[in-house]
Order: structure tokens, then C-alpha cells, then sequence
């Protein structure tokens, strides 16, 4: 049958939490784009509604618990030198509680709270489609 993004392009989503005007951002350790900072986020599973994928993968991989989210924008991500090729529906989370943990540290080593105006690098391009499909008022 094949993996999703590897032998076919896959279907993702992708959640950008923000809190007290800082973005929750988590390295990666696995394909694609490994070592990159990225927002959180995964693919979605046969007869999931996207937005519970969303939902799901982001206290999945956080710990956190995710109220009300938004719909900002979709991304196709062709990641040459991974090989890879994802469609994915972006999401805005404001809506959070607790703090955030490295609940996944087979795939995720470090995270942190970064504003916007003071990324880390490298910073994904599946994570500068998010912060580019933000609304205007979150980008500063």
C-alpha cells in the first residue's frame, strides 16, 4: 500500500499554539526536515476529521490540553532532500492548558516559547507556511 508522504503525498495537519503572544515550537528528530523547528502536528488517520487530528496530535506531542481551534489555511510542503510531499491543513490553537512537555522524545528534543519577531533557526518550511497563514493581527 505504500507510506503516506513517501510513496504518495500525504495528508496532514499542523496546530500553532500561541500564548501570551509566543509560539510553541518543538525540534525534530525525524524526517522531514529532522533538526528543523516546527509547529506540531501529524497526519491524519483513515475517517479522522481533520480538525480532531489537530487536536489530537498537539496533546499527543505536548501534553497539553487543546480547547477551541481555527481553520488558517492549508500548505503542500515538497521536501526534495527528504523525499517527502505532505498536504496539510493548518490550525490556530489560543485556547490551552498546562505546559507543554517533551512527551514524544523518540521523534521531538527539545521545545520552547519563542515570540515572533524572535524564531529559532532552522526554522521548517512547514512552520513558515503557519506563521505566514496566521492572521495579520498575531504576526505583529
Amino acid at each position: 500500500m505504500g507510506k503516506p508522504g513517501l510513496d504518495f503525498p500525504g495528508f496532514g495537519v499542523g496546530l500553532v499554539i500561541l500564548r501570551d503572544a509566543r509560539i510553541l515550537l518543538y525540534k525534530r528528530m525525524r524526517p522531514p526536515e529532522a533538526g528543523y523547528w516546527n509547529i506540531v502536528g501529524g497526519k491524519v488517520d483513515h475517517m479522522e476529521p481533520a480538525e480532531e487530528a489537530a487536536r489530537r496530535e498537539a496533546e499527543e506531542e505536548t501534553g497539553l490540553t487543546i480547547g477551541r481551534i481555527e481553520r488558517i489555511g492549508m500548505t503542500e510542503q515538497i521536501i526534495d532532500a527528504d523525499r517527502q510531499h505532505w498536504i496539510s491543513i493548518l490550525y490556530l490553537a489560543r485556547d490551552v492548558e498546562g505546559e507543554p512537555q517533551l512527551t514524544e522524545p523518540d521523534k521531538l528534543s527539545d521545545f520552547g516559547w519563542f515570540p515572533l519577531t524572535d524564531l529559532p533557526e532552522p526554522l521548517s518550511a512547514f512552520t513558515k507556511a503557519a506563521i505566514a497563514a496566521l492572521p495579520t493581527a498575531e504576526r505583529g
